[in-house]
């Protein structure tokens, strides 16, 4: 019996494939297993054509057997079988696919898809076996081949004997190391994980002799230890049935199954996409979010199969970044793979899936949003943050997709208000759509640069997180209205006939202005009168795109630059306090310059911004009590 080499490319490849391709060992029962489902599909396509072969979905199974003291592992199928030549053919020409051969050969038939690259995935196994032994009988030979091979040294096939149709596929199980423990693929709760695992939803029955206890017949207490075949892979997939056989419970089942989060899904989304590319999906939207979720372990990502057999645990290429809570799974046969089912090819199969779900995503939480408020604005809760990291990321680029799902707090409505609903209740004369930004809700109701919004009658929405502002400068505009800050310097709104005071009063006053930015020199880029102030004495507003919440929040970050935002120190003119300092520029500049940095400090603290010197703001208050 002279052993046969492999070719010199095939050779290499197989040593590769030993040592570096597969990142986890366990894919390699994932491997034949598939090799498995496809020998019997292949068996369903025959049966297409020919009338004489009946295809009875009962005969056709995979069997998985462990014997731990010969350290044998075999899975056996009911499938086509190979010939001498097939096994020379497939198993000795590595990347050389049997099955891609036969789905060329059979492309315009209906049916199922066959998925596997036999030659490829099969010698994943000698990532775990010292030997393969390859035992194979095909559809409508006399004969039976055995095939067996050590690795990269070559391999030998001879005439056998096996009175059935099919393959049966025996590993060597290597001995243990110091790094592997090869008894794992041994054990039956670690051959079951593995199954469930990756091959939970192949469509034949995967059968495994598993020891079970039960009371011993005639006796309460004692217990007996018995084995009994069972099929280990649920087999047929919820995302397979039909919509309308399915119940919210199924899908909810199915979501705490898998793990996906241990609260219930706020709405999910069954896919069956049959055009340019065909393709299954079962999509969720979690309620809550997962403890890791606004950090930089959390991994997104949807769980993809290619017809069942699962390929990659979290495939990150189907979800963009901004829609990465949704949990779920993708099924397609349309995928090419590549020399490994772990490295996906990103082609344009791909994308259109990828593309299809985010629409799909959106519309789903439009309709979530228009129909179920109250299950929305618990996922806004949830995951507002990340739609506005989304519009403020990649500079803007996906805001069309993100900007009718935003909400913020109104002080108007006091609940949460969508973009289009505030333009929606807009007065004709407003210009903006004005927003407030601050550490709460309370907070920002007492900002004096408030008072003459809210006293036109315009509606100001609330940013009380740090991205609220980025977002808004990267939209810019929503229907064609500007965003504008309350603490802005111009407003937008006409003056109303008693605002002509402030304009007398600054122009009379300009000199204790001027006095007063001297001062402040180094602080503020002016001191000037307020047409915003109705009763507070003082605010800060700002200049420039980069406002007074932004440096703040610029503040707090590691690379902190030291970017300021250009102060302006606005006095309402129609205080009391106006008129003490104009009382002490005429008579005394020391209690002026006293009153400019208590108002000053005063305005620091309405923004929350701190005091540069602490120590001299409380003398400066002792100093007016005495």
């Amino acid at each position: 019996m002279a052993k046969r080499q492999f070719k010199a490319e095939s050779k290499r490849l197989l040593e590769m494939m030993i040592n570096s391709i597969y990142t986890q060992k366990e894919i390699f029962l994932r491997e034949l297993i598939s090799n498995a489902s496809d020998a019997m599909d292949k068996i369903y396509y025959k049966a297409l054509t020919d009338d004489e072969l009946v295809f009875n979905k009962e005969d056709y199974f995979i069997k998985v057997t462990a014997d731990k003291e010969k350290r044998l592992l075999t899975i056996t199928d009911t499938g086509i079988g190979m010939t001498k030549e097939e096994l020379e053919n497939n198993l000795g020409v590595i990347a050389k696919s049997g099955s891609l051969a036969f789905k060329s050969e059979n492309e315009s038939k209906d049916g199922h898809d066959i998925i596997g690259q036999f030659g490829v995935g099969f010698y994943s196994a000698f990532m775990v076996a010292d030997e393969i032994t390859v035992i194979s009988k095909a559809l409508g030979s006399d004969e039976a081949f055995k095939w067996k091979s050590k690795g990269a040294d070559g391999y030998t096939i001879v005439t056998t004997e096996n009175d059935t149709v099919g393959t049966e596929i025996t590993l060597k199980i290597k001995e243990n190391t110091e790094d592997e423990q090869y008894d794992e693929f041994l054990e039956e709760h670690r051959l079951k994980a593995i199954i469930k695992k990756y091959s939970d939803f192949i469509r034949y029955p995967i059968k495994m002799d598993v020891k079970e206890q039960r009371p011993k017949e005639g006796s309460e207490d004692e217990l007996e230890e018995i084995v009994e075949e069972q099929t280990i892979n649920s087999m047929v997939p919820i995302w397979r049935k039909n919509k309308n056989e399915l119940a919210t419970e199924d899908y909810e089942n199915f979501y705490a199954e898998k793990h996906y989060g241990y609260d219930k899904p706020l709405k999910h989304i069954h896919i069956s996409a049959d055009g340019t590319v065909v393709y299954k999906a079962i999509l969720f939207i979690p309620e809550s979010t997962p403890f890791d979720y606004y950090t930089k372990e959390y991994e997104k990502g949807l769980e993809l199969y290619s017809s069942g057999v699962l390929i990659m645990d979290k495939c990150s290429d189907l979800l963009p970044d901004y829609f990465s809570f949704v949990k779920g799974m993708v099924d397609s046969e349309d995928l090419s793979l590549n020399i490994s089912r772990e490295m996906l090819q990103h082609d344009r199969q791909l994308k259109l899936i990828a593309k299809n779900i985010k629409n799909k995503i959106k519309s789903a939480l439009q309709s979530l949003l228009k129909d179920e408020r109250d299950n929305y604005e618990k996922f806004y809760g949830s995951f507002g943050r990340q739609l506005k990291h989304g519009i403020y990321s990649e500079y803007g680029a996906n805001k069309d997709v993100l900007q009718d799902l935003l909400m913020f707090n109104s002080s108007k409505e006091k609940k949460l208000v969508t973009l289009d609903e505030y333009v929606s209740g807009m007065p004709e004369d407003q210009k903006y759509i004005y927003y407030a930004t601050g550490e709460s809700i309370e907070r920002i109701e007492k900002m004096p640069q408030t008072e003459l919004v809210l006293d036109k009658g315009y509606e100001i929405l609330y940013f009380t997180e740090d991205i609220d502002e980025f977002a808004i400068k990267m939209l810019m505009n929503y229907k064609e209205k500007e965003f504008k800050s309350v603490s802005s310097g111009d407003l937008g709104i006409e003056p109303e006939e008693n605002e002509n005071k402030t304009d007398e009063e600054e122009n009379e006053n300009k000199e204790l202005f001027e006095h007063m930015k001297n001062l402040l020199s180094n602080k503020v880029k002016d001191v000037k009168a307020s047409k915003r102030l109705k009763n507070h004495p003082v605010c800060l507003s700002a200049e420039g795109d980069l406002s007074i919440e932004m440096e703040k929040i610029l503040a707090q970050m590691p690379d902190n630059q030291g970017v300021k935002a250009e102060k302006v120190l606005e006095i309402n003119v129609n205080h009391e306090v106006f008129q003490s300092l104009k009382t002490a520029f005429n008579n005394d500049k020391d209690k002026l310059n006293l009153y400019t940095n208590l108002l000053y400090n005063q305005a620091l603290l309405i923004e929350g911004l701190s005091i540069g010197d602490p120590v001299e703001f409380t003398n400066d208050i002792c100093k007016i009590m005495v």
